[in-house]
């Protein structure tokens, strides 16, 4: 299995299927050191989409009863479990990173703290929901994620901001479903 990524870099790997059990086992090592359920730590991103290219890297969203009140004892406890808080900053959203090893060059998993079934809760796991449902869309995705990569942009940020506008297309599909 191919994991992990340095600071700004962006590939784009075949699906693996063991990427399901590496955030399985990640899940387990955070339960392992924190008291948050496991319906609380969900897969995400391009990894727990099935069967489409991603970076080689886990995404997992944690929900927290309220992002604004984590303690310094849940900080060290994810730092047991191995993983790192970044200088990520983001409105009601804490992310953390683990590391292949103590260089911190390359990282394997983050971790998106939010509240818990707020509006980045809903949002990432519709979008990861939605795109496992419908096949076009997913490889919709894919192709714009490969465009990237043919393109003339470069780094996490560019890439973040060339799909920012598909994304948020799909978020609005359940946002109008609740209204």
């Amino acid at each position: 299995m191919i994991l992990g990524l340095k600071k700004n870099e962006v590939k784009i790997v075949p699906y693996d299927s063991e990427w399901k059990n590496e955030f399985m086992r990640a899940r387990s090592e955070i339960i392992k050191h924190t008291n948050i359920h496991f319906d609380r730590i969900q897969h995400i991103g391009s990894t727990s989409i099935e069967g489409i290219q991603a970076k080689p890297a886990i995404d997992i969203v944690m929900g927290v009863d309220d992002i604004d009140t984590i303690s310094d004892s849940f900080l060290k406890a994810m730092k047991k479990a191995g993983f790192y808080r970044l200088r990520v900053e983001r409105p009601a959203e804490i992310v953390f990173a683990k590391f292949t090893d103590d260089t911190f060059e390359i990282k394997t998993h983050f971790v998106h703290l939010v509240n818990y079934e707020g509006e980045k809760w809903c949002d990432l796991l519709f979008f990861r929901d939605y795109l496992n449902e419908n096949e076009s869309i997913k490889r919709q995705y894919e192709k714009l994620k490969l465009n990237f990569l043919n393109s003339n942009l470069q780094g996490i940020d560019e890439y973040t901001s060339y799909k920012e506008q598909f994304v948020q297309s799909i978020c609005s599909i359940n946002e109008r479903k609740i209204e």
